[in-house]
């Protein structure tokens, strides 16, 4: 931080709002699809229409990144990182501020309603959806964050540089465009349409997804390589994206599957995986696949993908190559608790059938 000017740490600063500000006028300008949404009890009528443009927007912001067409270096996000994670945080609750206030009170207190929110969705225009947007931000910030590390440690040690954290690097971009080209899948997701705009939701899309996520950065772009026998490369390297893959398998697969069964229930899943359900005649819980095997496996895949990229960065007794594993174990298992009381609040004893057919949470045979 003592290496930056007035300037310049102004500039980092407000680097986070700039991109918001891009990112914006690209998703408006861009050609979109428009597809309707999930029909829930949150929405009243039809479901809302959505342009989507993520995969287009995430593409032209890496070019024009890429080509430094915005005059900042391609490591100016690593050097100012902890001047942009301040103008994220400030830019989050700006953004939380107009939504929440936008909206009328309810019966919940202040403090409750400010972090979580007020709507289930807000669309402007007919062109911005809300928390679509917001995603679309924080999956393009999170990429250009991984990038900037990888071109700052490029830039300290050249052809002496670190092959795994440039590994480590591409998957993360590799897990953001993954994202951009199933966008439609968001869409039947939990967040969409049970989750509210509060500072929760919009911290988590401005700061916390983009900005922590790829936080192994953060330590370890700026430590020479690894002392590893370079004859341990391929199992290294190869075990580390093997479990990455696995993870990103277990990951899509179950999404997929669950998006396939909202909108055509009666198909199977890659042709091979027929639908089976617990129901009582009015909802149906899909129980075969992936959610048969387990209740949650799409955290289980995302926890795998975490596992992957801690070991490509081959810095195996540093704390910065576990914090997002850790991070992202510890969040996912909390999150399928509430998920399991949220679950059970709403399906009733539904989900007491559900959980009797698949008694696994996490990890089937184990947890």
């Amino acid at each position: 931080m003592s290496e930056l000017t007035t300037m310049q740490a102004v500039a980092g600063f407000l680097t986070p709002t700039a991109l918001f500000a891009l990112l914006l006028a690209l998703h408006v300008a861009l050609p979109a699809i428009r597809v309707r949404g999930y029909a829930h009890g949150k929405v009243a009528g039809t479901p809302p229409h959505y342009r989507l443009n993520g995969l287009l927007v995430f593409v032209a912001a890496l070019v024009i990144w890429g080509l430094e067409l915005t005059s900042a270096p391609l490591d100016w996000l690593w050097r100012v990182k902890w001047h942009a994670l301040a103008g994220a945080v400030a830019l989050s609750v700006a953004v939380s501020a107009w939504i929440v206030l936008r909206a009328p009170r309810d019966e919940r207190g202040l403090v409750v309603q400010w972090i979580e929110g007020r709507s289930y969705n807000v669309q402007l225009g007919g062109r911005v959806d809300a928390k679509m947007f917001l995603y679309v931000f924080g999956g393009t910030l999170l990429a250009l964050n991984a990038v900037a590390g990888a071109a700052y440690h490029y830039g300290q040690y050249g052809a002496a540089a670190n092959v795994g954290l440039f590994l480590h690097s591409a998957m993360w971009v590799w897990f953001v465009a993954d994202y951009f080209c199933f966008e439609r899948v968001q869409l039947f997701t939990f967040d969409i349409f049970e989750e509210r705009l509060g500072l929760k939701l919009i911290g988590g899309c401005i700061v916390v997804y983009p900005c922590l996520y790829p936080m192994a950065l953060w330590g370890t772009a700026g430590l020479p390589a690894p002392d590893i026998d370079p004859s341990l490369n391929p199992l290294w390297l190869g075990g580390s994206a093997a479990v990455f893959l696995v993870g990103w398998m277990i990951s899509r697969g179950a999404n997929s599957q669950k998006y396939l069964f909202k909108r055509v229930p009666e198909r199977a899943f890659l042709g091979l995986i027929k639908p089976a359900t617990v129901t009582d005649g009015k909802r149906s819980l899909l129980c075969s696949g992936f959610w048969g095997a387990a209740r949650h496996m799409n955290y289980t895949g995302e926890i795998l993908e975490a596992l992957g990229m801690a070991l490509a960065l081959g810095h195996f007794t540093s704390f910065w190559s576990w914090i997002y594993f850790v991070y992202l174990t510890i969040f996912f298992v909390s999150r399928e608790r509430i998920d399991e009381r949220r679950c059970a609040a709403k399906y009733g004893d539904l989900w007491t059938e559900y959980r009797a057919k698949t008694r696994y949470r996490l990890v089937p045979g184990v947890y």
